[in-house]
């Protein structure tokens, strides 16, 4: 059947298709214009876990969405697909992060790894591991570019994003990204791993066509990552949450805030989005939740924003999803990526239909 035949028959009303890819739609790789790599991966995490199962928590709680989005009501005519996971990557992510628990206890005790050979070798294999990760995240995605579609990527912890854009960097000259956090990551190798999910912006720096950073919602962060900012003279843009709480407090707009994040960003930006930006009412099992954050409808806002602005919205990740005893993190999360999709949709003038208005 053809992908319009489907659309004609398929309905959007009905509980999703559990035999489907996510959101229950019925399109297959080919007919969807969106396709999602997921990263089931989280090796170097040192606090809270369980990033490595936000994948299938997002897409078992996709299939209970309703796809009649408010904003873009016909985006799932598009067609979203969850792609696999890179080859071995879940069963690797156990294998490595078994190996790097001992490091963390003999640094958290102030031991010197210098000075333990085994450890220093498990290391390496750790470091060498997660390059492996990265690599094999940048070929999929250049793979589905390279095929026309829109990418977006789905972790696991916030190491996972750093191939997918080394991936955008082959095919855009230069772009920002709009990085809604909690933290900073702008630790260089934190606790010795060179990929940490703690130094994924530190690493994106490293990636020439990256011309900006712009972070949204930072309530935590070292020393080291100050200075990095300071050293990168204007290059990363810090709104921490504080400033944002400050300002709105005495009287600014959240529109007007937003407008003033956009305009800072270069004219193609990718979207890097930690759900512990957000309060910890929406993801209560992050790993390394922190006071404060941003509510689920400014994120919203404000990414709906960037995608009426003049900014064209090359990709996204969403990244740090951990599952708890329910579903709310799964359900939010999958909330979400359904958003960031629509946004990524409307950015690069794809067919989403009018926004439906109730009230005038």
């Amino acid at each position: 059947m053809n992908k319009q035949d489907i659309i004609n028959t398929f309905d959007p009303s009905q509980p999703g298709l559990a035999d489907a890819t996510i959101f229950g739609l019925p399109f297959s790789s080919e007919q969807s214009e969106i396709i999602i790599i997921p990263v089931p991966w989280e090796v170097t995490v040192s606090y809270g876990s369980g990033a490595s199962d936000g994948p299938e928590a997002v897409l078992e709680a996709s299939f209970q969405i309703d796809l009649l989005h408010q904003e873009f009501p016909e985006l799932w005519k598009l067609g979203i697909h969850l792609d696999e996971a890179p080859k071995d990557i879940s069963s690797n992510s156990k294998k490595y992060k078994k190996l790097a628990q001992p490091i963390i206890n003999a640094l958290e005790k102030g031991e010197n790894l210098e000075e333990n050979f085994s450890l220093k070798q498990d290391l390496e294999k750790i470091n060498h591991a997660c390059f492996n990760m990265v690599d094999a995240v940048e070929q999929q995605t250049i793979y589905w570019l390279n095929k026309g579609k829109k990418v977006a990527l789905l972790g696991g912890d916030h190491s996972t994003p750093l191939g997918y854009y080394k991936a955008l960097a082959t095919k855009h000259k230069d772009f920002g990204i709009l990085h809604l956090d909690a933290h900073m990551d702008l630790r260089i190798a934190y606790e010795g791993f060179k990929y940490s999910h703690a130094s994924i912006m530190y690493n994106a720096l490293q990636i020439p066509q990256i011309t900006k950073i712009v972070q949204v919602g930072i309530r935590d962060f070292c020393k080291q990552e100050v200075d990095v900012v300071k050293e990168e003279k204007g290059r990363v843009l810090v709104h921490t949450d504080t400033d944002i709480k400050k300002q709105l407090f005495e009287g600014n707009t959240w529109q007007h805030l937003c407008d003033h994040m956009i305009y800072s960003l270069p004219q193609k930006v990718c979207i890097s989005f930690d759900i512990d930006a957000m309060s910890r009412l929406y993801a209560p099992n992050t790993g390394t939740p922190v006071p404060g954050g941003l509510s689920y409808e400014q994120a919203a806002y404000l990414l709906s924003r960037l995608s009426e602005s003049n900014k064209e919205i090359i990709g996204f990740d969403l990244v740090e999803v951990a599952p708890g005893d329910d579903d709310w993190d799964g359900n939010v999360g999958a909330r979400m990526l359904f958003h960031m999709c629509g946004v990524l949709a409307k950015s690069q003038n794809m067919t989403v239909g009018n926004k439906i208005v109730f009230q005038k």
